[in-house]
């Protein structure tokens, strides 16, 4: 297995991470990304085997779990309910219960609401040049999500701020202060969601809190830690993410000319989540010795399935590295997969098919003002900004 090294903090790498992708898939399905000290594989159908496989999973070995230290421990006191951490039976029971309450049913009735903000969020756009990221990707979810948990609107920049400041704990080059400023805003947002729960158990209204609260399987409900922990990463993963797939999505679009409508709504979103997603990196750990397409893994060991690049595979798409908007779609690995496949996935689907169409059918003179650049956010990738004008 061949070495590299690449420093995910690199300027070049941040810009464009894909031709550090395309020299590891030379080298075989798997490698060792030596700035991480773990194993990593661009690979389509490896990181499809692996997803599919359950003696691979997200919650560490007990001989591999991390020591929490002290100034730690409130955020990770979250994620131990939170489903993405846990295998079953945890896991099994927490996405059974959020399913009773997440339904298709009640994220399609949002459609209309996703309609009329996009509309409002345009109408409200600055007459000369605009940050799409602040006047609409950013809005957009939080404020979509924040109505389906039923919390007030006026909160959305709070839940902005705790969930920026959360998922930060996630990126490369990770220091003290921004693990202190992700256990403020776990700590802030605790805090308003254990009010908030209690005040649903006695006033429930027609929300995903009062949902959550009232599911049940097989007589067990979940507990107010649970609820809390359920409601963040509803949050937190779905409104990241769509920032994300929003601005690479609408910067993607314009580079290469094209547009996107109600009738090419489908493809184009699914060429948009494939081509330059917002979550590069999934981990999983080993839990018994393995072996997939020729490597060896033993228990304990951790492999990191990169997302974007398995996207890229031209063992799976032609012309992978090109953006086809009316491509047919396939599936592809944005949502992950297996038993960890996205909650969220279809209110992301729903939230791109909608509003990118309003978007460009609203102003169809959109073009860049400025060079898009990528923020310093991986193993997310995301833009700082994208400068726009309309006229």
């Amino acid at each position: 297995m061949k070495s590299l090294s690449q420093s995910p903090l690199d300027p070049t790498f941040v810009q464009n991470p894909y031709p550090f992708y395309e020299t590891a898939r030379r080298h075989g399905p798997f490698f060792h990304w030596a700035d991480y000290d773990a194993i990593a594989t661009p690979n389509a159908a490896a990181c499809a085997a692996i997803f599919r496989d359950r003696r691979f999973g997200r919650e560490a070995p007990a001989e591999r779990a991390p020591k929490i230290p002290p100034h730690l421990a409130p955020f990770y006191a979250v994620e131990a309910h939170s489903m993405l951490e846990l295998e079953p039976p945890r896991h099994t029971r927490l996405r059974g219960l959020v399913l009773r309450a997440f339904t298709s049913r009640r994220i399609q009735a949002l459609a209309p609401e996703i309609a009329a903000l996009s509309h409002a969020l345009i109408d409200a756009f600055p007459q000369s040049e605009f940050d799409l990221l602040q006047h609409f990707a950013q809005k957009l979810p939080v404020i979509i999500i924040a109505r389906l948990l039923g919390v007030p609107e006026t909160m959305s920049d709070d839940l902005l701020r705790w969930s920026n400041a959360m998922v930060g704990m996630y990126m490369a080059g990770r220091d003290r202060a921004r693990e202190d400023r992700a256990v403020a805003a776990t700590e802030a947002f605790v805090a308003f969601l254990r009010g908030y729960i209690e005040a649903r158990r006695t006033e429930p209204r027609d929300d995903l809190i009062t949902a959550l609260i009232a599911a049940e399987e097989t007589g067990e409900k979940l507990s107010t830690d649970e609820l809390i922990t359920t409601c963040i990463l509803l949050l937190n993963a779905g409104h990241e993410a769509t920032v994300h797939t929003i601005g690479n999505g609408v910067k993607t679009l314009l580079e290469t000319g094209n547009t996107i409508t109600p009738e090419t709504a489908e493809a184009c979103s699914e060429e948009i989540l494939r081509f330059d997603p917002a979550l590069h990196i999934f981990t999983r750990w080993a839990y018994e010795d393995v072996e997939v397409m020729g490597q060896r893994f033993a228990r304990g060991d951790q492999v990191s399935l990169l997302l974007a690049a398995a996207n890229r595979d031209p063992g799976v798409w032609e012309d992978p590295a090109s953006f086809h908007p009316n491509r047919s779609p396939k599936a592809h690995v944005s949502f992950g997969g297996g038993l960890h496949f996205c909650v969220g996935a279809p209110l992301a689907r729903l939230e791109l098919q909608i509003a990118l169409p309003i978007l460009f059918q609203r102003l169809p003179k959109l073009r860049l003002t400025a060079l898009p650049i990528y923020a310093d956010v991986y193993h997310f990738h995301g833009l700082k900004s994208l400068m726009l004008r309309a006229d």
